[in-house]
């Protein structure tokens, strides 16, 4: 719902979007890892912005404009970034769609979610179950953050990576929700709809607990070498957005999508994410008018992916330096 804060789930969506993939039975985790759905990109969509501030893509046919806004997938909190372009479109704006990135529990499933967050929270802090090496690599992480051994009490590698991922945003000031929660706010003040969209992964919590401990791992392992290496790649992709770099903003680190691409499954979760984003961009385009879409950067670019999709479909697809 518009105007609703985001639940602590909303800061991980990339990650968070593993319960969904676990929750397959154990038997289906076999496969090999798949490739990463987003490694390959239409290169003649990655184009720099000719107008200030972020690059935008325009999606028309012969009464409608959407203006497509390519997002980071993560980003310093409360970031700056030159708005006028983005303020004048909003004028008269039809719609405002907001990257499809949102997730949370129900609040039937909220005894079972309870539950299954008791089970993995169950035995000692997980560094006591790590290598010599990757426990000192993590106690020197968890100090510097300013946590104890005690929160991460778990068995899980993947409950424990997801832990420090949360962790490690928050002393870094990193969120998935910036811009989009500006937009909302703007969108809303000038009494344009606003549309969301949210993901419902609650039931599906237990699946982390099936998990094979080597697949969690992989993920666990990801987590901790990027707080290691600290925000500045993201910070430096998030200056590059602001200035309508497109290849230097899709230098973003890609932990969490490397992770989902070690599950059997992930290309399902991919298809479902990229399917419903060009579904809202294709509906917006049934009003006459023009219409604000906010998207994901690669997942955008991607091949397969947003833009793909719509041009595939015989949609005109215009590119920030068309502007």
């Amino acid at each position: 719902m518009p105007g609703r804060r985001p639940s602590v789930l909303n800061r991980l969506a990339p990650l968070a979007a593993i319960l969904t993939l676990l929750a397959l039975p154990a038997q289906a985790q076999v496969p090999p890892a798949p490739e990463d759905p987003d490694a390959t990109l239409v290169e003649e969509l990655v184009v720099r912005g000719r107008l200030p501030g972020p690059a935008w893509w325009r999606v028309t046919d012969a009464d409608t404009t959407v203006y497509v806004l390519g997002v980071p997938s993560l980003a310093p909190k409360r970031m700056a970034w030159d708005r006028s372009i983005f303020e004048r479109r909003l004028e008269g704006a039809n719609v405002v769609v907001l990257p499809f990135v949102n997730v949370k529990a129900k609040l039937g499933g909220s005894l079972g979610t309870a539950f299954n967050l008791a089970r993995l929270r169950s035995g000692g802090p997980y560094e006591e179950k790590l290598d010599p090496a990757t426990r000192a690599r993590f106690v020197a992480v968890r100090t510097r953050l300013g946590k104890d051994a005690g929160r991460y009490r778990t068995s899980n590698p993947l409950a424990a990576g997801v832990q420090l991922a949360i962790d490690y945003r928050d002393a870094s000031q990193l969120t998935n929700m910036d811009p989009a929660k500006l937009v909302r706010y703007l969108a809303q003040q000038k009494g344009v709809r606003v549309v969301e969209k949210s993901y419902d992964l609650g039931p599906q919590l237990g699946g982390i607990i099936r998990t094979p401990a080597n697949l969690g791992r992989i993920c666990f392992d990801e987590v901790l070498a990027q707080a290691e290496a600290g925000p500045g790649v993201t910070l430096e992709a998030a200056r590059a957005w602001a200035e309508g770099d497109v290849e230097g903003a899709l230098q973003n680190e890609r932990t969490y999508e490397r992770c989902l691409a070690t599950i059997s499954g992930g290309r399902t979760y991919d298809e479902r994410m990229k399917a419903d984003e060009a579904a809202a961009i294709a509906n917006a385009l049934k009003t006459p008018g023009h219409a604000i879409v906010l998207v994901p950067l690669r997942p955008l670019l991607a091949q397969g992916g947003v833009l793909d999709r719509l041009r595939a479909q015989g949609l005109t697809v215009k590119t920030p330096g068309e502007e």
